[in-house]
Protein backbone atom coordinates (compact mmCIF):
# COMPACT_ATOMS: atom_id res chain seq x y z
CA UNK A 1 0.00 0.00 0.00
CA UNK A 2 0.99 3.32 -1.12
CA UNK A 3 0.44 6.79 0.72
CA UNK A 4 -1.76 9.78 -0.15
CA UNK A 5 0.20 13.10 -0.28
CA UNK A 6 -0.87 13.77 3.35
CA UNK A 7 0.91 11.12 4.73
CA UNK A 8 -2.19 8.75 5.44
CA UNK A 9 -2.59 5.09 4.55
CA UNK A 10 -5.20 4.31 2.84
CA UNK A 11 -8.12 2.14 3.51
CA UNK A 12 -8.74 -1.55 3.12
CA UNK A 13 -10.66 -2.32 0.74
CA UNK A 14 -14.20 -4.31 1.97
CA UNK A 15 -17.34 -6.09 0.69
CA UNK A 16 -20.42 -4.41 1.56
CA UNK A 17 -21.13 -7.06 4.09
CA UNK A 18 -17.77 -6.65 5.45
CA UNK A 19 -18.26 -3.62 5.81
CA UNK A 20 -21.80 -4.08 7.42
CA UNK A 21 -20.12 -6.15 9.74
CA UNK A 22 -16.67 -3.93 10.81
CA UNK A 23 -19.07 -1.42 11.91
CA UNK A 24 -21.93 -3.78 13.93
CA UNK A 25 -18.51 -4.48 15.70
CA UNK A 26 -17.83 -0.70 16.32
CA UNK A 27 -20.90 0.16 17.25
CA UNK A 28 -20.89 -2.60 19.63
CA UNK A 29 -17.20 -1.37 20.77
CA UNK A 30 -18.25 2.32 21.26
CA UNK A 31 -22.06 1.09 23.14
CA UNK A 32 -19.15 -0.34 26.00
CA UNK A 33 -17.09 2.27 25.83
CA UNK A 34 -20.33 4.74 26.21
CA UNK A 35 -21.54 3.01 29.64
CA UNK A 36 -17.78 3.68 30.79
CA UNK A 37 -17.37 7.04 29.88
CA UNK A 38 -20.98 7.50 31.23
CA UNK A 39 -19.59 6.24 34.95
CA UNK A 40 -16.58 8.84 34.31
CA UNK A 41 -18.90 11.99 33.86
CA UNK A 42 -21.04 10.50 36.74
CA UNK A 43 -18.00 11.08 38.75
CA UNK A 44 -17.41 15.22 38.06
CA UNK A 45 -18.49 16.77 41.12
CA UNK A 46 -20.90 19.31 41.20
CA UNK A 47 -19.29 23.14 41.34
CA UNK A 48 -15.92 22.05 40.30
CA UNK A 49 -17.48 22.18 36.31
CA UNK A 50 -14.99 25.46 35.47
CA UNK A 51 -11.80 23.44 37.00
CA UNK A 52 -9.05 23.57 33.85
CA UNK A 53 -5.49 22.45 34.66
CA UNK A 54 -4.11 25.16 32.24
CA UNK A 55 -4.99 28.06 30.79
CA UNK A 56 -4.84 26.08 26.97
CA UNK A 57 -7.15 23.36 28.45
CA UNK A 58 -11.26 23.06 28.29
CA UNK A 59 -13.20 23.62 31.11
CA UNK A 60 -14.11 20.39 32.94
CA UNK A 61 -17.49 20.85 31.74
CA UNK A 62 -16.76 21.61 28.58
CA UNK A 63 -14.37 18.69 27.78
CA UNK A 64 -17.29 16.65 28.73
CA UNK A 65 -19.82 17.96 26.42
CA UNK A 66 -16.98 18.28 23.57
CA UNK A 67 -16.78 14.40 24.04
CA UNK A 68 -20.61 13.65 23.87
CA UNK A 69 -21.39 16.40 21.11
CA UNK A 70 -18.37 15.05 18.72
CA UNK A 71 -20.06 11.41 19.12
CA UNK A 72 -23.31 13.13 18.05
CA UNK A 73 -21.23 15.49 15.00
CA UNK A 74 -19.35 11.96 13.91
CA UNK A 75 -22.32 10.24 14.06
CA UNK A 76 -24.50 12.46 12.26
CA UNK A 77 -21.74 12.34 9.74
CA UNK A 78 -22.21 8.88 9.16
CA UNK A 79 -25.98 9.21 8.70
CA UNK A 80 -25.99 12.10 6.36
CA UNK A 81 -22.51 11.07 4.65
CA UNK A 82 -21.69 14.64 5.50
CA UNK A 83 -20.34 16.63 8.69
CA UNK A 84 -23.23 18.29 10.01
CA UNK A 85 -22.48 22.12 8.64
CA UNK A 86 -23.24 24.04 11.58
CA UNK A 87 -20.47 24.05 14.48
CA UNK A 88 -21.82 22.50 17.63
CA UNK A 89 -22.09 25.20 21.01
CA UNK A 90 -22.87 23.98 23.98
CA UNK A 91 -26.46 24.63 25.11
CA UNK A 92 -26.92 27.67 27.89
CA UNK A 93 -28.93 24.61 29.43
CA UNK A 94 -25.68 22.99 29.85
CA UNK A 95 -24.31 23.04 33.83
CA UNK A 96 -23.57 20.11 35.49
CA UNK A 97 -22.14 16.83 34.44
CA UNK A 98 -25.91 15.60 35.04
CA UNK A 99 -26.68 18.42 32.38
CA UNK A 100 -24.04 16.18 30.00
CA UNK A 101 -25.61 13.00 30.70
CA UNK A 102 -29.20 14.32 30.31
CA UNK A 103 -28.26 15.91 27.17
CA UNK A 104 -26.18 12.91 25.63
CA UNK A 105 -28.70 10.26 26.96
CA UNK A 106 -31.32 12.02 24.95
CA UNK A 107 -29.51 12.36 21.59
CA UNK A 108 -26.64 9.56 20.88
CA UNK A 109 -28.95 6.28 21.67
CA UNK A 110 -31.03 7.02 18.35
CA UNK A 111 -28.60 8.00 16.46
CA UNK A 112 -26.48 4.95 17.16
CA UNK A 113 -29.61 3.28 16.30
CA UNK A 114 -30.08 4.58 13.07
CA UNK A 115 -26.17 3.94 12.48
CA UNK A 116 -27.21 0.54 12.90
CA UNK A 117 -29.75 0.55 10.23
CA UNK A 118 -27.27 1.74 7.49
CA UNK A 119 -26.07 -0.07 4.63
CA UNK A 120 -23.05 -1.53 3.77
CA UNK A 121 -23.10 0.72 0.74
CA UNK A 122 -24.33 3.74 2.99
CA UNK A 123 -21.12 3.06 5.59
CA UNK A 124 -18.72 2.86 2.76
CA UNK A 125 -19.21 6.27 1.20
CA UNK A 126 -16.42 9.13 1.90
CA UNK A 127 -17.32 11.47 4.10
CA UNK A 128 -15.85 14.65 3.54
CA UNK A 129 -14.13 16.74 6.66
CA UNK A 130 -11.97 19.57 6.84
CA UNK A 131 -8.57 20.45 4.49
CA UNK A 132 -10.49 17.20 2.24
CA UNK A 133 -9.88 14.76 4.58
CA UNK A 134 -12.15 12.05 3.30
CA UNK A 135 -13.12 8.69 5.46
CA UNK A 136 -15.42 5.91 5.05
CA UNK A 137 -18.50 6.19 7.29
CA UNK A 138 -17.24 2.85 8.98
CA UNK A 139 -13.93 4.64 9.81
CA UNK A 140 -16.21 7.83 10.62
CA UNK A 141 -17.19 5.66 13.76
CA UNK A 142 -13.83 4.05 14.15
CA UNK A 143 -12.78 7.68 14.75
CA UNK A 144 -16.00 8.85 17.17
CA UNK A 145 -15.06 5.62 19.67
CA UNK A 146 -11.12 6.68 19.70
CA UNK A 147 -11.65 10.29 19.98
CA UNK A 148 -14.29 9.59 22.74
CA UNK A 149 -11.55 7.39 24.50
CA UNK A 150 -9.36 9.53 23.96
CA UNK A 151 -11.00 12.66 25.65
CA UNK A 152 -12.54 10.47 28.23
CA UNK A 153 -8.69 10.10 29.46
CA UNK A 154 -8.27 13.59 29.59
CA UNK A 155 -11.24 13.96 31.73
CA UNK A 156 -10.14 11.09 33.86
CA UNK A 157 -6.95 13.27 34.59
CA UNK A 158 -9.02 16.31 35.64
CA UNK A 159 -10.83 14.18 38.24
CA UNK A 160 -8.37 13.72 41.41
CA UNK A 161 -7.56 17.53 41.15
CA UNK A 162 -11.15 18.10 41.11
CA UNK A 163 -11.52 16.22 44.42
CA UNK A 164 -13.01 13.10 42.68
CA UNK A 165 -12.69 9.68 42.60
CA UNK A 166 -11.67 8.11 38.87
CA UNK A 167 -13.75 5.12 38.20
CA UNK A 168 -12.44 1.59 37.38
CA UNK A 169 -11.66 1.77 33.03
CA UNK A 170 -9.59 -1.14 32.05
CA UNK A 171 -9.10 -2.71 35.62
CA UNK A 172 -9.38 -1.34 38.81
CA UNK A 173 -8.10 2.37 39.57
CA UNK A 174 -6.53 3.55 42.68
CA UNK A 175 -9.94 4.85 43.60
CA UNK A 176 -11.98 1.43 42.98
CA UNK A 177 -10.12 -0.96 45.14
Amino acid sequence: MGTDPEGAVPSMQFSQDEVKLIAGFILDDYEHERLTTLRVLESMPVGKEDYTPDAKSMSAIRLAFHLVASEWFLLEAALRGTPPAVPFEMPDSIHTAQDVIAWANAKLPERVEQVKLLSGEALSRQIVFEKNRKISGYEVLQLMTKHSIHHRGQLCAYLRPMGAPVPAIYGSSADSN
